[in-house]
């Protein structure tokens, strides 16, 4: 994110002058080669956020009217300017403009070896009107209409040829909000070319639900449909929130479950109050639902993993270009006086969870139970059996759990060890296995009985699918 050039702080480097420039504030280009070798030492892809949508407006610093007029590498006139971002549009049917931003593409792809790019915005290249003011309704004439900015489609696909032929393990990402059909389709296919699609609708529906319901009258139904609705082999990125939720005044997942709280009663010492139970219980639900049906990957926005209080507010005239609010309080998370401490540890399961049982990118899912009064949530999803219960105060004995497997399971995580917050009410699972019953339940052939805590959610995996992988590999360190 804001790796190009941008002189304006608080565009969140979206408003790009300079689209061959790193950004001075973060250090040297060769600064930022060292770091992306260190990163790859390690193991780690880096993908950059590449903003090829529009460009700043500026003059004397930027390339706006770079030759005296105003259609160099942009539409001319009106046709030229985005009416809410105040920045230039390019017109992609120029030899110029593609040459520019294709060659862009592959300069930061050979010099710099980034392994993924995220293209910003991309719903204002592939319409005329630039999704302006416009609510896509899934009707497939929307997306194929005079209002198809063909040049600016085409311009995609040529950038994702261009650099999965520099790199075939090259990942790219696109940032849609119309959901614009053949994006992950590749080139070939008639596609444009995108390994990976943003799920944008979810980190909206978790700001809709914290925001405007209590946590009693959220329409399960609704949510899980939210986090499956995607069209089938098309791979979306999952992510609870990100910098379109918790900028400018907004609040993060934190700020809506803890609110004033947060600022008090998050040390170890202080009393555990209600809104704190609920807030640490819900943190954690939220996130492995997400994690586990959002998408076939996981985006953590910075502070995510440990419920960062704050949002990020960068210097603008709104705070009177204040800096107290444009950083992230890593120390937060390794205070082993603080709370943050446990959702942090409950982050790095779900990953090891996902290292050890690849659960996310299977492509077999089936939910067999939406209950809205009980509140509880089914599913199984690759090789593991997901169990939610998002009840504010019922806990169930002998629940009935349906299952297609039909051997014996076995917890193999659950949000209520102590390690993560919890109250050990389960811990009495996590020693044997749980019976199956050959009797159809939910429209699965079996099903067994479960003891299921108020505000929790297990991950269970049956006997015979427990032989493909080695347990042992399942550990990871937590803060104590």
């Amino acid at each position: 994110m804001a790796i190009m050039h941008h002189a304006n702080y608080a565009s969140f480097g979206y408003h790009v002058n300079n689209f061959f420039a790193v950004s001075s504030r973060f250090g040297t280009p060769e600064e930022l080669m060292y770091l992306i070798d260190k990163a790859h030492e390690l193991g780690l892809f880096m993908i950059m956020d590449i903003v090829h949508s529009h460009a700043s407006s500026n003059v004397d610093d930027g390339f706006n009217l770079w030759d005296g007029t105003d259609y160099l590498y942009f539409h001319g006139g009106k046709m030229g300017h985005h009416s809410l971002w105040d920045s230039r549009l390019f017109n992609y049917s120029s030899y110029e403009t593609l040459r520019f931003l294709l060659s862009n593409c592959a300069y930061y792809s050979e010099k710099f070896h980034f392994d993924g790019f995220r293209f910003d915005g991309i719903t204002s290249i592939l319409y005329r009107n630039h999704g302006i003011r416009y609510s896509f309704s899934g009707d497939y004439r929307e997306y194929f209409s005079d209002n198809f900015d063909e040049d600016g489609g085409v311009y995609l696909m040529l950038a994702n040829k261009l650099l999965h032929t520099i790199n075939p393990d090259v990942i790219t990402i696109a940032e849609d909000v119309s959901g614009m059909p053949g994006l992950c389709l590749t080139v070939d296919q008639g596609g444009f070319g995108f390994d990976y699609r943003l799920n944008m609708s979810v980190s909206d529906k978790w700001i809709q639900l914290l925001k405007e319901y209590k946590d009693e009258d959220w329409n399960l139904g609704n949510l899980v449909f939210t986090l499956t609705n995607r069209r089938y082999n098309e791979k979306h990125v999952g992510y609870c929130e990100s910098h379109d939720q918790s900028i400018v005044g907004d609040k993060t997942i934190a700020m809506w479950l803890f609110d004033k709280e947060m600022y008090w009663n998050m040390s170890c010492g202080s009393p555990e109050t209600i809104i704190i139970s609920r807030g640490m219980a819900l943190h954690k639900l939220i996130r492995l639902i997400t994690f586990a049906l959002g998408g076939e990957a996981y985006l953590c926005f910075m502070g995510n993993e440990f419920g960062h209080p704050e949002w990020v507010d960068f210097p603008r005239p709104g705070n009177g270009f204040s800096y107290a609010l444009c950083r992230r309080r890593w120390d937060l998370c390794d205070n082993k006086g603080l709370r943050y401490k446990y959702l942090y540890n409950w982050d790095v399961a779900m990953n090891k969870l996902d290292d050890v049982f690849n659960f996310i990118s299977s492509p077999f899912q089936y939910i067999s139970l939406k209950h809205e009064d009980d509140k509880m949530i089914v599913f199984e999803k690759g090789d593991l059996l997901f169990v939610f219960n998002f009840h504010s105060h019922k806990s169930y004995e002998n629940y009935k759990i349906g299952t297609q497997w039909g051997t014996p399971h076995k917890i193999v995580l659950d949000s209520d060890e102590l390690r993560f917050f919890g109250k050990r009410r389960l811990e009495y699972g996590h020693g044997h296995f749980f019976p199956i019953i050959r009797e159809g339940w939910n429209n699965r052939p079996n099903h067994f009985n479960l003891y299921v805590p108020s505000r929790t959610c297990m991950v269970l995996i049956a006997e015979e699918n427990l032989k493909k992988y080695d347990l042992s590999k399942f550990t990871f360190e937590t803060i104590e």
